[in-house]
């Protein structure tokens, strides 16, 4: 092993510790509940989206997966401990995978940019009329910091500025960016479905009442994880690890024809 490749694996090694926990503080940290509807958020999803499309499916799959169960552990929810490592190991997988293959022509990528801002626009008004509105409590852990009102305004307003710049960046200035939420979505729906179906057959609870609760955590953590992801590829960190990883490849691919 080149001591290139070794620097490589132990910073991925490291990124690999450090999002873990991000994922597990993060679901466990923050959280708004909303009593009317019982409608949850975390922003778990945010860091799970954003360590599979940063640092790849294998980091993605370690993170969101170990991360996310740890948090459930640590909350008492043990008996969803062993569902949730594979759900959202494979939703991390899933979101780091395609974020990384999916090409496609500048035309069709801006097509699926406007076709996408509308489906996540139109999603976020749903879920977040019909789930997130109403009195809402915050929380910090299992303790309630601060009590509020959103209305359904609120998520109208929220969903057309997510339709607006979604629909521009991905067709004016970041064409790409329709692939990564495409990943997310597919991501996404792989977690909504899982838990669908690991409540129902493993646990035998009436799931579909958390259907649209997910998919409105799914909806919400792309929208935070984009521009967080777009901060974070500034960052030196991984530009450095970005193009460490294009050198090994080459040499792995030049070393073994």
């Amino acid at each position: 092993m080149s001591r290139r490749t070794s620097n490589v694996r132990s910073l991925q090694v490291a990124l690999t510790a450090i999002f873990t926990a991000l994922t597990a503080v993060a679901t466990m940290g923050f959280s708004i509940y909303v009593p009317a509807t019982k409608g949850y958020f975390n922003v778990g999803e945010v860091v799970v989206y954003t360590t599979a499309i940063l640092l790849g499916p294998v980091i993605g799959a370690i993170a969101g997966g170990v991360g996310s169960m740890l948090a459930d552990i640590i909350l008492g929810y043990t008996i969803y401990a062993p569902g949730t490592l594979m759900i959202k190991g494979v939703e991390g997988f899933i979101v780091g995978f395609l974020a990384s293959k999916l090409k496609a022509k500048v035309k069709v990528m801006r097509l699926l940019g406007v076709l996408s801002a509308g489906l996540v626009a139109l999603t976020l008004w749903l879920v977040g009329s019909t789930v997130y509105s109403g009195v809402v409590e915050a929380y910090i852990g299992s303790s309630l910091i601060a009590t509020g009102e959103v209305s359904k305004l609120f998520w109208l307003i929220l969903a057309g500025l997510a339709f607006t710049s979604i629909a521009v960046s991905s067709f004016k200035i970041e064409p790409n960016l329709s692939m990564l939420i495409v990943a997310v979505l597919i991501g996404g729906s792989e977690m909504v479905l899982g838990y669908y179906l690991y409540e129902s057959l493993i646990l035998g609870y009436y799931a579909l009442a958390e259907v649209p609760v997910n998919i409105g955590q799914m909806t919400i953590g792309l929208i935070a994880s984009l521009p967080l992801v777009k901060t974070l590829n500034r960052i030196s960190l991984f530009k450095i690890l970005k193009a460490e990883q294009k050198v090994s490849q080459i040499v792995k691919s030049t070393s073994n024809p």
